[in-house]
């Protein structure tokens, strides 16, 4: 599943807005970031989303967003 086709949709903003609002949207991404990424840098977005009981549109978000966050802290290796 790429991120990048979500990203084209209609409702992708939506979406985004939507994760955003969840009460523990920060604390889910912090915890990808920074201990399961770590672990698995491939992990797809249900991966994600069963490892931490989370709905697959709060991990797609999740990823696509740190994705970015990769691209702009080293645009080289990406």
């Amino acid at each position: 599943m790429n991120t990048e086709d979500h990203t084209k949709e209609k409702l992708w903003p939506t979406l985004v807005e939507t994760a955003h609002a969840l009460t523990l949207y920060p604390n889910h991404k912090a915890y990808a970031r920074e201990t399961i990424l770590q672990e698995k840098p491939e992990t797809t977005p249900a991966e994600l989303a069963a490892r931490m009981h989370m709905p697959l549109g709060e991990a797609i978000v999740i990823l696509h967003e740190l994705k970015e966050e990769r691209k702009l802290a080293n645009p080289q290796n990406l």
